[in-house]
């Protein structure tokens, strides 16, 4: 189990609170320069916060109050920890063979031993047979397969990926996919991924760390992430398109500008006449071509193909508001959807999140609902 609760000012504030499990894969997002690969130099002691606490399989990596400053604090060397960066940082003048034994050369192993190891790392990474060639006479995948190796041949008690998949063209990347999934399984110890790609994380993590400036402002399991973000910035963050502002009232939601009104449940913690943000997820919307009771007329102003998938944007009858929807460019043809006409939209109000209103500068939104 790998914990980590940190903070720091200053040169770039930090303040992260998070674990991860043996065998759980943790994804940290967030916008360029938001403080994730600080996240991963903090954990592999490249860099130093002010007060908190890192603990790895029961092992004190850091320790520190701001009373006190660093209590204890492992060198970089003595935490087991495997760091995998983007831009692979292979020697150039080493074989990969040589590459993987880089990180053995202290482990009281000779010669032979650790180039038995390497070999059967990269065996692992299904790249044996290019063992004696130099970085520049390999793929980006596979130069990214012998970064992996030489991150692993230690043995770490925590796998850190930096960006690992960005640089790699699709089919490779997916590949590279399937092998992390393998490992995972065998390895048994926590990986903490940094990535830009929403879909990426979706696609592999077992819990998601959104990051803003420094701060972790929410953690969770996909799935309850893109659907219940717990706030305004964090559902912009997570790309949910459907978020619009109300007032919420003992159950009732009103759209701002709009005379609709939505029955929603909440946990009783937000007071009467309360401003919210609130999104609808996909599976909330449906399209219908006739007009129902509890349907809302809306005009089609762009849609945009995206091969079989089709992005429709339409604006409800007040001009206030915009959804997004998207849809097969079957279900487009059914609905007979076409610019500048007229669908009606249905809104399953038990779908319906609402979340606190907070600007990015408003520090309550570092606290936890």
């Amino acid at each position: 189990m790998l914990k980590v609760k940190v903070i720091q000012a200053t040169p770039s504030p930090l303040q992260i609170n998070m674990e991860c499990g043996p065998g759980e894969l943790h994804a940290l997002v967030g916008p360029s320069g938001s403080g994730k690969t600080s996240v991963l130099r903090t954990i592999a002691g490249l860099s130093h916060p002010h007060s908190g606490r890192i603990e790895c399989d029961k092992e004190l990596w850091f320790e520190g109050d701001e009373l006190h400053g660093a209590t204890k604090t492992l060198a970089p060397s003595a935490r087991s920890c495997g760091f995998l960066f983007q831009q692979y940082a292979l020697f150039p003048h080493l074989s990969a063979l040589e590459n993987v034994c880089i990180p053995l050369q202290n482990s009281g192993q000779n010669i032979a031993e650790r180039k038995k190891i390497a070999q059967d790392w990269l065996m692992r990474m299904g790249i044996a047979e290019l063992s004696q060639r130099m970085p520049h006479q390999l793929s980006g995948g596979q130069q990214q397969r012998v970064a992996l190796a030489r991150a692993l041949a230690r043995q770490p008690k925590v796998l850190l990926l930096d960006e690992p998949f960005s640089a790699i063209d699709a089919p490779t990347r997916q590949s590279l996919y399937k092998t992390l999934a393998d490992l995972r399984k065998d390895l048994n110890i926590p990986i903490v991924m940094v990535t830009h790609d929403l879909h990426e994380a979706d696609l592999l993590a077992d819990r998601i760390t959104v990051i803003d400036q420094g701060i972790g402002l929410q953690t969770a399991a996909p799935q309850v992430l893109f659907q219940k973000p717990r706030n305004s910035r964090v559902a912009e963050l997570v790309g949910i398109n459907n978020m619009f502002e109300g007032i919420f009232n003992a159950g009732k939601l009103s759209w701002n500008a709009c005379a609709l009104q939505f029955n929603v449940i909440d946990k009783g913690k937000i007071p009467p006449n309360t401003p919210v943000a609130w999104v609808i997820p996909a599976d909330g919307l449906s399209l219908h071509a006739q007009q129902s009771s509890s349907s809302i007329p809306a005009t089609v102003i762009q849609i945009s193909t995206l091969g079989q998938i089709a992005v429709i944007q339409m604006t409800l009858n007040d001009g206030a508001h915009v959804i997004t929807w998207q849809a097969s460019a079957a279900e487009i043809k059914r609905l007979a959807l076409e610019l500048g006409g007229v669908t009606q939209i249905e809104i399953d109000s038990t779908k319906i999140h609402i979340m606190p209103l907070r600007p990015i500068n408003d520090p309550r939104r570092f606290v936890e609902q």
